[in-house]
């Protein structure tokens, strides 16, 4: 076993892909900087875009307000409302499709749409928490202008729209009444606020991480230090959406590089390309490609590897979970020799715990930047969601290790890990409600 452990890490150093490679606080160093100059309206690959969004703990009692949660493929909306002990008590609770997913829809549709599928719970409230999981620019009042959609939505007309104004038309045109207060926010910033009051426990700050298909990361920052907005009062702070899986200044090693070349958007959120769900099956594909292309195997298994034309996270996660299963990279390495399979094996856990170590940067990054004056009995509360985060083997506990070993051992920074179920439609009614 130590002689397939040495090689496979003897190949992932020659390629500098090897996880024990990667310098944490150099790395949070770097992230920290980019951060900043994002803040600061400099060159960064880091967006920084502030959300307008204040943390408040005063979440008024048995105040019901309207929620959708909007992302990917589907379409959710309800009502929440907070009961005496603070508890969060979803009502009304509906899904659908998403607009424009099964045919191409105008502007006017989409909205009309959106409009049609709330008009139930219209008269719950006059406020509207909307998480709104597209990449959108948030405006002072807190509506928010589209940049762009996801791939599997066709509309036209809508790129450059401000949602909530575009809802209160949608709203008017089928007779109801246009006269919503729409609060705009993405599934990151949901997931932070939905740890606040979070089965009342004390936090000294809030951070928001999302690990699943794609990765990005929230914090709460002082608006002094904003330097690239002059219309905010210095005395607060908000909720900053960093957009982190566009991070660009990690070393990358040479199959990343190639890998990212691959892709259909090279160079851009090259950071997401190392840790989430949409790339890690197709890297560690490369990475055993290239792994056969240097003998590393026997003759069998290296023309199996080599003629695989695809590999999925859930398949590399398979094989970790079940090495002598019925998978498809258990099937292979069952062609060649006990070594083929521990070194397939060490290669494909190296890459999870690189990406694990590259979440535990990420993280340490936004605590650090987040200046809260964390202890053991208040700490940082991190609400963490997506499912390479919590389903892909080690990647949550490997990614602990790290923020244990750098984040509390060495700057003495305190957290703890929360999961909170309904968190986007939780999140969204606390911004509805206290913004």
């Amino acid at each position: 076993m130590k002689d397939a452990k040495q090689t496979a890490l003897t190949f992932l150093e020659k390629y500098n892909m090897a996880h024990q490679s990667v310098d944490i606080a150099k790395n949070v160093k770097v992230f920290v900087e980019e951060m900043q100059r994002g803040l600061e309206g400099q060159k960064s690959s880091l967006d920084m875009i502030p959300t307008f969004i204040e943390v408040k703990n005063n979440i008024p009692v048995n105040k019901p307000v309207i929620v959708i949660d909007a992302g990917g493929t589907n379409f959710r909306c309800a009502t929440v409302r907070f009961n005496e002990k603070k508890e969060p008590v979803i009502e009304n609770l509906k899904k659908h499709i998403m607009p424009g997913v099964e045919k191409e829809v105008t502007k006017e549709e989409f909205f009309d749409v959106i409009a049609y599928y709330i008009r139930d719970i219209i008269n719950v409230s006059a406020k509207i928490g909307f998480c709104f999981s597209y990449p959108t620019e948030i405006l002072p009042n807190k509506d928010g202008k589209l940049l762009r959609f996801a791939k599997e939505i066709k509309i036209k007309q809508v790129l450059g729209q401000t949602i909530g104004q575009n809802l209160n038309f949608g709203l008017q045109r089928i007779g109801l009444p246009p006269d919503k207060q729409p609060v705009i926010l993405n599934d990151t910033v949901a997931s932070l606020l939905s740890g606040i009051n979070h089965k009342n426990r004390v936090f000294s700050g809030y951070i928001g991480f999302i690990l699943g298909t794609g990765t990005n990361c929230c914090y709460i920052e002082r608006n002094s230090n904003i330097k690239k907005r002059t219309d905010l009062d210095l005395s607060l702070s908000q909720i900053i959406n960093c957009e982190s899986g566009g991070f660009g200044k990690f070393e990358a090693g040479e199959i990343d590089i190639a890998f990212d070349k691959s892709t259909n958007n090279p160079g851009v959120h090259v950071f997401e390309k190392y840790i989430s769900g949409a790339y890690i099956g197709a890297l560690s594909l490369l990475t055993l490609q290239t792994a056969a292309k240097d003998g590393l195997f026997t003759r069998d298994v290296t023309d199996e590897l080599l003629n695989l034309k695809n590999l999925g996270t859930i398949e590399i996660n398979e094989f970790m979970y079940y090495p002598y299963g019925y998978n498809r990279i258990a099937n292979i390495c069952k062609k060649g020799a006990d070594k083929d399979l521990r070194v397939v094996y060490f290669i494909c856990d190296s890459l999870i715990e690189r990406a694990a170590k590259l979440s535990a940067i990420n993280l340490s990054a936004a605590a650090v930047k987040s200046n809260c004056p964390s202890s053991p009995d208040k700490p940082i509360c991190i609400v963490a969601e997506g499912t390479t985060f919590y389903s892909l083997k080690g990647v949550r506990s490997k990614t602990e290790f790290y923020l244990k070993q750098y984040l509390e051992n060495e700057q003495g920074i305190y957290y703890d890990i929360i999961c909170v179920d309904n968190a986007t439609l939780i999140g969204a009614a606390i911004a509805g409600l206290t913004n």
